[in-house]
């Protein structure tokens, strides 16, 4: 194994429960109350199909720019007070990661410019060869361009890169591609589907490092 290609939210870091708040703020603010339970039903989407996903909730004539809109307005208050809360382990499994010279990189579903951010908030965007983001490709997770796209960027056959992933969509679009996925269990939990081809199934970042750790022995 060459790589480990990393999603981002509720893996490296822990912001899907900001999210869940976020979708509760917006939707009281458009009138439709609390839906913080939509943070479950689109983990792994980007926008579109995030977008597509609401619609389908909601209906047609919810205003789902108002409901961004403020789903924004709240997470960019909890940022200018609050930093990204970074996941148990992530800096030990870099810091080892890098020690053993595995190309490393970023496959997720959020926009370029919020997972650049908080890859630099926390201090670790230099440790990664390449970064695709879901405004950088056409079809999201599950589909499995996102990490065919990364695949590309780092020269490298998918059955060679680990991918870490927390959400079913995440890890499905990394088995179609030919990654070996791992998953590190955050809100959702692995259902018989998953567990039948995942390669592990851990609590935390640094569970995934012990376990690496053993396939060097």
């Amino acid at each position: 194994m060459e790589a480990v290609i990393f999603d981002m939210d509720g893996l490296m870091f822990d912001t899907e429960r900001i999210f869940i708040e976020a979708w509760d703020y917006a939707g009281e603010k458009i009138g439709i109350g609390k839906v913080g339970y939509m943070n479950l039903k689109t983990l792994g989407l980007n926008k579109k199909e995030a977008d597509a996903v609401c619609r389908q909730e909601f209906g047609e004539n919810c205003d789902l720019e108002e409901l961004r809109r403020y789903s924004k307005e709240f997470i960019s208050n909890y940022y200018k007070n609050n930093k990204v809360p970074v996941k148990k382990g992530l800096y030990h499994l870099l810091d080892y990661l890098k020690e053993r010279k595995f190309h490393l990189a970023v496959a997720s579903s959020s926009p370029r410019w919020e997972v650049e951010r908080h890859l630099k908030d926390a201090g670790v965007f230099e440790y990664f060869e390449a970064v695709v983001c879901g405004d950088m490709i056409e079809k999201s997770k599950p589909a499995p361009d996102i990490y065919f796209a990364v695949c590309e960027n780092l020269a490298l056959s998918p059955s060679v890169c680990y991918a870490i992933e927390d959400s079913k969509n995440g890890l499905l679009s990394a088995y179609r591609a030919g990654c070996v996925p791992l998953m590190v269990s955050d809100l959702w939990q692995p259902d018989e589907e998953v567990r039948q081809f995942v390669t592990g199934i851990f609590e935390d970042l640094e569970k995934v490092k012990d376990y690496l750790e053993t396939k060097e022995i």
